[in-house]
């Protein structure tokens, strides 16, 4: 039968050729796609050196923003100084602050340039974290226990502060910081805690942080609104006591053994 394409193609075979070059160019595709955050890498042998691969970076996507704004990926990235030095010349070697660990942003306490900006309900467009004497709505429940009065004290089991509000996550309903006084009459001074970075002893109503002394906690990052917290704070507030688990005393920094 002249009709029958089957009589004189193999059907079979070119449907695999098509599965072929459809899987191929998918592979390609998301090679693409998965350069929109990251790239191009620095290259340690110069800066002027751009690290693209193959295939190369994607043109840019325009994002609109609920609240307003547009976000593009890839986006600009903000380059920041790097305050460490390799320990060796070899490229890949490990790089050793050179300033205040906690905070020069070098390994354990390294922090992403997150837009300097509060996060937003999806809702309202208002700030989603902020301080309970903020927004009269939010309470802690009589059942948990009030962290507001306790004492902080820090890897040295030396006082650090007082605890003088919670911080909660008005989206999540969940209280993500503690704020504490960490300065002096003269000079006073207060600083966000994590919550996942303190335990709360109840016998003794006090906390603890084993990741920072009490002397390192009068140089955590500051915010710039007392009454909220941008993204990019949030970032240098956790690399700053992530940092601590390394860096904060010298001993942590060397082997177990």
């Amino acid at each position: 039968m002249t009709g029958a394409i089957t009589g004189y193609i193999d059907v079979a075979q070119l449907t695999l050729y098509a599965f072929w070059a459809f899987f191929a160019g998918l592979i390609f595709y998301l090679r693409r796609e998965d350069k929109r955050e990251g790239y191009p890498l620095i290259s340690e042998r110069s800066k002027s050196i751009e690290v693209q691969g193959f295939p190369f970076i994607p043109e840019p996507k325009i994002f609109i923003l609920a609240h307003g704004g547009v976000a593009y990926a890839p986006r600009v990235e903000q380059k920041r100084p790097v305050l460490a030095r390799a320990i060796e010349a070899w490229p890949g070697a490990p790089l050793v602050p050179t300033g205040n660990p906690l905070i020069d942003g070098v390994g354990p306490a390294s922090y992403a340039m997150r837009a300097d900006e509060p996060d937003v309900m999806f809702d309202d467009g208002l700030p989603r974290i902020v301080p309970l004497r903020a927004d009269p709505a939010f309470f802690l429940a009589t059942e948990d226990l009030d962290p507001r009065g306790m004492t902080v004290f820090g890897a040295d089991r030396l006082p650090a502060g007082i605890v003088t509000d919670a911080w909660v996550d008005r989206t999540e309903m969940i209280v993500r910081y503690v704020e504490l006084a960490v300065g002096t009459a003269a000079n006073p001074r207060t600083v966000l805690l994590p919550m996942t970075m303190l335990k709360i002893n109840r016998a003794l109503h006090q906390i603890t942080v084993r990741a920072i002394t009490a002397a390192q906690f009068a140089d955590v990052p500051s915010l710039r609104n007392a009454e909220q917290i941008t993204l990019l704070e949030e970032d240098k507030i956790m690399g700053y006591y992530g940092g601590g688990t390394l860096y904060a005393i010298p001993s942590r920094g060397e082997p177990l053994l």
